[in-house]
């Protein structure tokens, strides 16, 4: 094994599998996708801590890959299917799309730098994926011109409650993310069943918040 393949294989045993993640879909795309490809050269020796790394150069503002064991737990509670279309909402490099393209039908992903999204481009390119599109666009806007999905991941948190997104679900759909509306922050699965939205916390999480999903500053007299 590589260092990288080698440090591939301990983040899914020592991080994933840890976490209660037995889907072996998911742990299939980890041990496979190469992490480091979605992450800046300076900090590729950090690709498989157990940590959210910040991706984004050049004093852009903060931008995460979350933790994989976050990310995995939140694929296997969203169920994806093979036939499913999925919209990863924030994807930064595209590490948590191209987990998803490997066994999801089609991926959109959005992202709000346009610097990153061109990255995950690149970087699908060169792993040669091909169901995953990328626009760049707002956390909140997700991606209205190819709804409904069956999916949508939020590569994040949210301080708020983001309704816009939930109109992007099919029925019988299902959007996951870190819920931060409260505290403590707990990741949260919502469904879209007979015209209304249902919430179920799966686990106490924390994870970046994503831009456009921030709480709005108290006004204070």
């Amino acid at each position: 094994m590589t260092g990288f393949s080698t440090a591939r294989q301990y983040m899914v045993d020592g991080q994933v599998r840890p976490s209660d993640v037995t889907d072996d879909r998911i742990l299939e795309a980890m041990l496979t996708v190469p992490r480091e490809v979605f992450v800046p050269a300076s900090k590729q020796a950090l690709a498989y801590l157990d940590l959210d790394l910040d991706v984004a150069e050049g004093g852009a503002a903060k931008r995460c890959l979350i933790t994989p064991a976050l990310l995995a737990r939140m694929l296997q509670a969203a169920e994806i299917k093979a036939t499913d279309r999925v919209l990863v909402v924030g994807c930064a490099t595209g590490y948590a799309a191209a987990i998803v393209a490997r066994f999801a039908a089609q991926v959109s992903a959005t992202e709000s730098d346009s610097a990153l999204a061109a990255k995950a481009t690149t970087a699908f390119a060169q792993l040669g994926i091909q169901n995953v599109t990328v626009k760049t666009a707002g956390s909140a806007d997700g991606d209205a011109a190819g709804a409904p999905y069956d999916v949508i991941v939020l590569n994040g948190a949210t301080e708020i409650l983001p309704t816009g997104l939930f109109g992007q679900l099919k029925e019988g759909g299902r959007l996951v993310g870190v819920f931060g509306l409260t505290p403590p922050p707990r990741a949260t699965l919502v469904t879209h069943s007979h015209g209304d939205f249902g919430h179920r916390e799966l686990f106490d999480a924390a994870a970046p918040v994503l831009p456009g999903l921030e709480r709005l500053p108290a006004f204070v007299f």
